[in-house]
Order: structure tokens, then sequence, then C-alpha cells
């Protein structure tokens, strides 16, 4: 960056300068040739004064002066009459000039060309006499291109020196320019003083580090989770076990003792079986192809899936809707939907039910489970989604469950590019939507 910042300003004032030495060149040339025009007609409005005066013989006393100025006299034919250069009759027809040509229709006229009997270019410029003869006066324009020239070595070593102290200057800038970047405080962005256009960079290193943070928190408190869920049903396995081992258990008691253990043991496969599934929802590491799914077919077969243990707690569990389909994982959705209706179901009231339907809207396909149960109240609603969040910690191991279920659902629904909807009211129930 910094050797781009002094490139980029060296090579400006490089430009700068060479367009400045252009722009100068032309302004003194133009300057230059105005003199040598104004020169050239006062000279020759000069010499036609002389002419008219002492008549065409005057020229002949213009040989022994060396002004450095052409004189040449034409008749209305073309034809050479006087030539300070040259021999009059060595000369071509000069009737086809164009400086000579406009003379002779309206008494004076100029051009800048090459000239073939002198070989270099020149400023004519030619006017008419009284005898009806032109009078034309050039001068070579040597002299313009060597003072343009002449001014190129000076500009040569001005822009030398100017580049030399341009560089210097820009490296000094650019180390005063880049200090403040390399000593910004990358911890805490916004406390930084600087640039105003680094302010868009600053606010996004911000909310980089916020959500760094928040999953640090959020790693820290869910190792922390996971080690007491998963410690809270091995120490019980293993107190169990260490009572049975001792010989401490009376052998009709053993079958229950066994049915604890059995318990707890799938507890702990569920645990770890979620644990892994959101591992993998986290890190969108999840390798099955998506595919055409009929939501209101899943869902029933959810719905029977989970008719046993509805009917276990004396919760009707139904389902209406029409077919809908939606591309996505089937075992992904099958897991969404199962644990929302598990909740309706596990969080229900003796003699509740539990309403599920599946279907297209005009937002589109949407699945909705309505229950009558406990309900959730309004300040837990938004924190239902959190891992092993439980709104009623004291009756948690009671109804069972992992305290995954629903982070599974929303880490899911974030995986189709879904959104999850809470609709409760304690006492009243709860009406929780998917919407693809």
């Amino acid at each position: 960056m910094r050797a781009r910042i002094q490139k980029s300003m060296v090579l400006v004032l490089t430009i700068t300068l060479l367009i400045s030495y252009a722009v100068m060149t032309i302004v003194v040339y133009s300057q230059n040739l105005g003199l040598l025009k104004s020169e050239v007609r006062q000279e020759a409005r000069y010499i036609r004064t002389a002419i008219n005066i002492s008549g065409p013989a005057y020229l002949e006393q213009m040989d022994d002066v060396d002004t450095g100025t052409r004189v040449t006299r034409i008749d209305t034919a073309g034809t050479v009459l006087y030539d300070s250069r040259r021999d009059e009759a060595a000369l071509d027809n000069h009737g086809s000039r164009s400086e000579v040509l406009q003379a002779l229709k309206q008494g004076a006229g100029e051009d800048i060309r090459m000239s073939g009997t002198v070989g270099k270019e020149m400023y004519y410029y030619a006017i008419l006499l009284e005898d009806g003869t032109v009078l034309r006066v050039s001068k070579t324009m040597d002299n313009l291109v060597s003072t343009a020239l002449n001014v190129l070595p000076v500009m040569c070593i001005l822009a030398a020196g100017v580049l030399f102290l341009a560089w210097l200057m820009a490296k000094w800038q650019t180390a005063r320019l880049i200090k403040p970047i390399n000593e910004l405080d990358l911890e805490h962005p916004l406390d930084n003083e600087i640039y105003p256009e680094l302010s868009p960079l600053l606010q996004a290193m911000d909310e980089q580090n916020k959500a760094k943070d928040a999953v640090a928190n959020m790693r820290k408190e869910f190792s922390a989770n996971v080690s007491h869920e998963l410690k809270t049903p091995l120490t019980s396995i293993s107190g169990y076990a260490e009572i049975m081992k001792n010989g401490m258990v009376r052998p009709q008691d053993i079958p229950n003792f066994s049915e604890r253990i059995y318990k707890e043991a799938r507890r702990l496969i569920t645990l770890v079986e979620d644990i892994i599934k959101l591992s993998r929802l986290d890190e969108e590491s999840v390798e099955l192809e998506k595919e055409d799914v009929d939501l209101y077919a899943l869902s029933r077969e959810v719905v029977s899936r989970l008719s046993p243990q509805a009917g276990a707690k004396n919760v009707q569990i139904m389902i209406e809707g029409e077919s809908v389909t939606y591309h996505g994982i089937r075992q992904i959705l099958d897991e969404m939907i199962y644990n929302v209706c598990e909740n309706a179901v596990k969080y229900n009231v003796s003699g509740g039910q539990v309403s599920v339907w599946a279907g297209n809207t005009l937002e589109g396909p949407k699945v909705s489970v309505s229950d009558t149960g406990i309900g959730i109240p309004k300040e837990h609603q938004e924190r239902i989604f959190e891992r092993f969040y439980r709104v009623d910690k004291s009756h948690s191991k009671e109804r069972g469950g992992t305290g995954l279920g629903l982070s599974i659902v929303k880490h899911g629904a974030l995986l189709h590019g879904a959104r999850v909807t809470v609709d409760s009211e304690p006492g009243k129930g709860t009406r929780i939507e998917i919407k693809f």
C-alpha cells in the first residue's frame, strides 16, 4: 500500500509536469509566432512604402543587407521579378502561391508552409503594391522551434528536481497517512479516531468482533450445558450400577433399577444424537441431497408416530391441510416438524389438543402446529430456540427431552431459508409456524 501511494503521487506529478511543459511550449510558440507575424507585416509595410516612393530600384539596395528576411516581388502573372535570396530567373512561377493569390484579390495574404526553395518552414506575408505587383516578405520559423527545444533541458532539470522532492514528500506523507492505520486498535475498532472513509470498515470490524464474542460465549455456555446435561444421566447410571454392584439392592428391586438405568442411557443417547445433529447444522455439513418433499404427507407421518405418546398423555392430535411440495432435505424437515409437534404434546395438559396444518399459502408453503397446552410467557418466547433453554426448569426432568429440539428447528429453518414464528399465551396454548 505504501509503495502504491508513493508511485501514484510521483506518477500524477510526472503527468502534471509533462502537461505543463506541453502547455507552456504551445503558449510560447503562439506568442513567438504572433511576434514573428507582427514583425514580418511591419517590415512588409515599410518596404512597400519605400518602393512606392523610390520605385522597385529600392529592392536592389537590400542585396547587401542580411536581415534574415526573404523579400520577393512577383507580377500579376506569377513571375518572380526579384528575390533577395535566389536568382529570380531560376525560380518557378509563384502565381499559385496561396499568399500571392490572396494579395491579388484582397490586397494582402499570408501562409505558413514548407518552402520548396529554402527547404524550411516559412511564414509568408504578401501585400499589393501600387504598380499592381505583389511584395512578399517571409521569415523562417526555425527560431520558434529552437525556442521550444531550448526550454526542454531546463524543464528536464527542473522536472528531475521536482520529482525527487515529490518522492521525498510522498514518502513522508505516505508514512504519515499509514501510521494511524498501523496503530489501529482492532479489539475496539470504534474507539479509533481515524479517517471518516474508514468508518464503514471499522463498524464492520466491530460487528464482526461482537459476533465472534457472541459465538465464543455461546460455545462456552453450550459446553457448560452439555457437561451438565451429560453428567446428570451418567451420574444416575453410575449410582444405580454401583448400588447393584455392591449388592445393596433387593432382588425384587433389580428390574426397577435396570429400567431406571435403561431410561437414563436412552436419555443420554438421545442427547448425544441431538448434539451431533446440531453440530452438523451449525457447520452446514449436512451431506444429504435435497429432494421434493410433500410437507402434508410428512406431517401426517409425524402425527402417526406421535399418536402413542399423545394417547399416553390423553392428548388428541390431528392433522389438516393439503398436499404441498417443497424442495429440501427430507430428514431435516422431518426432525423440524417432529420436534415442534413433540413439544406440543409434551407441554400440553390432560385432555388437550394438538392441531397440525400443512399446505400452501400466498406467502408459500407452511406448517403450523397449535396446542392447548401451558403456553409460553412473553419474556421467554425469544429465548426458547436457545440451546438447553427451558422455560420451567423445575419440571424439565419430569417432561423429558434434551432442551435441543427447538434449536434444531431453528438451524434447520436457517438451512432451508425458512422462518419460524411463535404466538403463545400462558394457560391458553401455543402456535408455532414454519414458513418456507
